[in-house]
Parts: structure tokens; sequence; C-alpha cells
């Protein structure tokens, strides 16, 4: 008998039985619909994280101190009137970067460096806003894709290095002034016991990056929710009196492996510390942060997506046990096509044939139901719905071997049945 044949005749036993292929399907609907929508999940978090983290420059290695003596990254507090923190000595230097660009001038487009001010509140009236300052550097915009709304970002010229300018986010204008337009106007900002006086020159577009959604996180108002305002380094440096810098970010040129080169950076940096006995260089990349978290996020999809695989092997029991039923209830039928000629191939050819319909027949509608399901739950945690076409195709392999697995030992009792003994069953 051709492949097609059995086809046909595995497509009318489950017209024939509706009700029972039904109940047959049910396990491996269920198994494949819960991978299938695990798995879509998982690749809907994935693609949204990367493309969230993307926006804050996947190409960027962050360079910053290290604690020699914990290993843990060095934190600054001579800006706190009661601090001690690293020395000045201990902080990088103009001459540094200037020497990293001078060895790698093909790797790096560009630094950017800031410095915290503080956390601060501004208030105008009885409208207020919460803050953070942080004095950066003209190519700070670029490496952090800000996009500006009105005015311009602080620029390299001296007269903005001598004035206290402010960019402020969009929510924090929408916050102190309404509708009305914010260049050119005073912003008086309390941070650490200092009350400031800057003049805004730009307004930027806020963005989380997706990150609250992506935790979960909710604020009770847009007034509790801290946005940065950025002023020029050299004035944040003045009210922190500092004169170098714990961390800064190469903007590494399109191309350059950040992971490969962050590597590099930190080696030639770390020769200036060779000698220092408190402090080293470490350097990261946020590519090495967006592979390490969807990495992550892979092993655990694929982690739940195992545990609901193992309906699977309840689906194949069952498939299993209908066959066997199958197969004592066409005992004569058996019997008959083995006195006319049928060999022990064919007949074990058609029974295998008729578990893999009955196994794919499932898998493709736990696939359907499956992406819905995944979909739906992709859009009520808000992010985009990605289908996980390599979960697909594993499932109709998955399909078809439980089919193939769980069918043989059936079909292969039934070709082995003698055609006397068949004949005579009732």
């Amino acid at each position: 008998m051709r492949f097609a044949d059995n086809f046909l005749e595995a497509i009318g036993s489950l017209r024939t039985n509706k009700m029972r292929s039904i109940l047959t399907m049910l396990g491996v609907i269920i198994g494949i619909t819960a991978v299938i929508a695990i798995m879509t999940i998982g690749s809907s978090m994935q693609g949204y994280l990367e493309d969230s983290m993307s926006g804050f420059g996947i190409n960027n290695i962050t360079v910053s101190l290290q604690s020699k003596n914990d290993e843990g990254p060095a934190f600054r507090v001579s800006a706190f009137p009661s601090g001690g923190g690293i020395k000045d000595d201990d902080l990088m230097t103009d001459e540094m970067l200037s020497d990293l660009k001078a060895q790698y001038p093909d790797e790096i487009k560009a630094f950017s460096i800031s410095e915290s001010v503080g956390q601060g509140q501004t208030v105008k009236g009885e409208a207020y806003a919460n803050l953070a300052l942080s004095g950066v550097n003209p190519e700070y915009a670029t490496a952090n894709s800000l996009t500006m709304a009105r005015g311009r970002f602080i620029s390299a010229s001296d007269e903005d290095s001598r004035r206290r300018l402010a960019v402020v986010s969009d929510k924090l204008v929408s916050n102190m002034f309404g509708e009305e337009n914010p260049l050119g106007k005073e912003l008086t900002v309390q941070t650490q016991g200092h009350i400031d006086i800057y003049t805004i020159v730009g307004v930027y577009e806020y963005d989380d990056g997706g990150l609250t959604a992506l935790m979960g996180a909710s604020t009770s108002s847009d007034y509790d929710t801290s946005t940065d305002v950025y002023i020029p380094l050299s004035v944040a440096q003045r009210v922190n009196n500092s004169h170098g810098y714990q961390s800064f970010t190469i903007v590494a040129e399109t191309g350059v492996n950040s992971t490969t080169f962050g590597a590099q950076a930190e080696a030639f940096l770390g020769r200036y510390y060779s000698r220092n006995e408190d402090y080293g260089i470490s350097a990261f990349s946020m590519e090495s942060i967006v592979e390490e978290v969807t990495s992550m996020l892979s092993t655990m999809s694929l982690a739940i997506a195992a545990i609901a695989a193992i309906s699977l092997l309840v689906g194949g029991i069952g498939v299993m046990n209908i066959m066997m039923v199958s197969i004592t209830e066409r005992t004569r039928e058996i019997g008959t096509r083995k006195a006319i000629g049928a060999t022990n191939a064919e007949i074990r050819t058609q029974f295998i044939v008729e578990a893999v319909v009955i196994c794919i027949v499932g898998g493709i509608i736990g696939i359907i139901l499956g992406s819905i399901l995944g979909a739906v739950g992709a859009s009520l945690l808000e992010f985009p719905a990605r289908a996980s076409v390599t979960s697909i195709l594993v499932s109709v392999g998955v399909s078809m071997a439980i089919g193939l697995f769980f069918g043989f030992y059936p079909a292969n009792k039934a070709a082995k049945l003698d055609p006397i003994d068949a004949l005579r069953y009732e």
C-alpha cells in the first residue's frame, strides 16, 4: 500500500472516530500549546529587552574604577561634605583618555562622560519635580541616544563650559511649565543643601527605556518620577570640587566587537594603576550585558517549556493506548489483509502513519492555540508579540517523533499477528 493510501486511510479513521481521536490528541495538543505559548512569550520578552537596551547604545563600553580590595565597584563620595572616598589622584584623567584615543583611533568614535551631582528637587509655585542632576560632556547625548524635543544640547564651547546651563526632560517641563515655552527660563534646583539656578537651553524626550514595563514596576504619579537634568561637566566638577573621572563610556565605531575591545581598553588603562594599591580599571560592554540577560531569559524559557513538555509524554502514552485498542478492534481486518498478500512492512507502515497523522494534526492544533495564547500573553505583559519560529519547527518535529516512537510498538505488534489467528478472532 502506498504512503498516500495509508495517509488517506488514517484521515478516514480520524473522521470515523471523531471524539476518540480528539481525546487521543488532547495530550499532544496541551503539550504543544504550552510549549509554543511559553516560547512565544519568552521570545517576545527577549526581543523587547534587546530593542530597549539597544537604545542605551549596544556598542558602548563603560570604563570605571574598581576597588582592588573587595573587587567591588568604586564609589565616589567626595561630593559630600563629610565624604572621604576616592582621592583625586586615583581618578582617571583627560591625559589617559587622550592616550587611549591615540592608541586606538580606529576603534573609538567618542567618549561620553558624566558626573553625578546628586538627587534634588525644583519648585515653581505649587508645582514641583524630582530630578537627578548630572554633569555631562557634549558626546553624552549621542552615546545615550537622547532625542531633543526643543532647543539644543550642551556644546563644547568655552561659553557653555562656564555657564550654569541645563537640559531638562519634557516630563519635567510638563510638570513645571505646562504649555509655556521653557527655553531661556530659570530652573531653581536644590541638591544636597545647595540651591543653584540654571538656565534651560534644551528639552529632551523622556524615555524610561522600557525597563519599567519589563520589571513590572509602576509609579503612582508623574510627579514622583525622577528625571535627569544635564548640566555642563565643568560646572558639575566645580560643584563637586573634582578634577578627574571615576567612570566614562567609550562609544565604539560601527563594526567593532565591543566585548573584545573592552578587554583591550581595560588592559591599556590598567597600566596606569599597576602601582595603585587601592584601585584598578574595570570595563564592560552593553553588548555583553544584553547577551547575558537574553541568555538567562532563553534558559528560563527552555526550562519552563521542558516542564510543560512533560504533558507530551502523557499524550504519547495516550496515542500508544488508542493504537493498541485500534489494533484489537481491527484484528480480523489485519488477518484478511495478510491473507491476501499484505507484508509485515505494509501493515507496520499503515499503523505508524496513522499514529503520526494523529500526532501531527494534534501538533498543528497546538501550534495554532499556542501562538494565539502566546500573542495574548505578550500583549497583556505589554511586549510586542514575536512568534518563536524555532519552537514551531521543533514542535512539528516532536509531534512526528511522538507518533513514530509511540506508534511503533502497536504497529509492530499488528505486523506480527498470525493471519490464521487474526481471522479466527472474534
